[in-house]
């Protein structure tokens, strides 16, 4: 999307898993998220994606924050890849006690600067006090974190005993991605490290022992990205609203662009 370079994606032969291929040294992937065209780290409302996009979050993040209000049984939330914040601080307001851990400096102080938020780094997962919170947040963040496995771990440590992790992440399997395959903008190459299907995410979580509780639709989702996999080939961002619509409808069988999965640690 941003520098034009070609990656692979890659599938595990026993598993069926879906990464990355070249990954990105640790130091030099943090270059890839600099650009206002990464809009999960900006809150310009320049061009019609992103003008959109700033106003479907200001709908979902109340979404969000009440499906977590409805399953937690206690008020302690730590968000993984808080971004610029806004979605800690409308959990703030609802009512929970938060934490957020975010990589990007910049998003970083703008969190402090809008929100009055103190965000710690990713580092800070691995001293964080164990059974001490009640739900873990990832809103399309698992997809990026470089240390999977370790991560996912520590987060079983973290969580308090039937303790909450509710990832988002993009479906590979929804219509969309079918249909514009290289193109689909959710595949977001190498900023996204892995590819998720319901059944790869549920091995991976189960061997970290959480069980998967439900999956929830993110009907917003399929609408933008479809949009931006237009803008990426050239086509018109009419026919990407359409396809979003067609996307959504085909999802019973074959699943919403980007799902919730909701999981309880075991």
């Amino acid at each position: 999307m941003i520098t034009k370079e070609d990656f692979d994606i890659v599938s595990c032969d026993s598993c069926g898993f879906h990464f990355t291929n070249p990954v990105p040294l640790v130091t030099d992937i943090g270059n890839y998220y600099k650009s206002e065209d990464y809009i999960s780290h900006s809150s310009s409302k320049k061009g019609l994606v992103n003008s959109i996009y700033a106003i479907v979050r200001s709908i979902t993040l109340k979404q969000k924050v009440s499906l977590v209000k409805k399953r937690a049984t206690g008020i302690s939330l730590l968000d993984i890849g808080a971004g610029t914040g806004h979605f800690l601080n409308q959990a703030k307001t609802a009512g929970f006690t938060v934490q957020g851990l975010e990589p990007d400096q910049d998003a970083v102080q703008f969190a402090y600067n809008n929100f009055q938020l103190q965000l710690d780094s990713l580092k800070t997962l691995y001293t964080i006090e164990s059974e001490s919170k009640d739900v873990i947040t990832m809103w399309h963040v698992l997809e990026h974190v470089y240390h999977l496995n370790e991560d996912l771990a520590e987060m079983n440590r973290v969580l308090k005993k039937s303790g909450l992790l509710i990832i988002a992440v993009p479906n590979m399997d929804s219509y969309d991605a079918k249909k514009y395959g290289a193109y689909w903008a959710a595949f977001d190459v190498p900023r996204h490290l892995y590819h998720f299907q319901k059944n790869t995410i549920q091995q991976l979580l189960e061997k970290h022992h959480f069980s998967l509780l439900e999956i929830l639709p993110m009907k917003f989702d399929s609408f933008y990205v479809s949009m931006l996999s237009e803008k990426y080939k050239g086509g018109n961002l009419l026919n990407g609203v359409f396809t979003g619509l067609k996307s959504n409808l085909k999802a019973k069988k074959q699943g919403f662009s980007s799902q919730i999965y909701v999981f309880k640690k075991k």
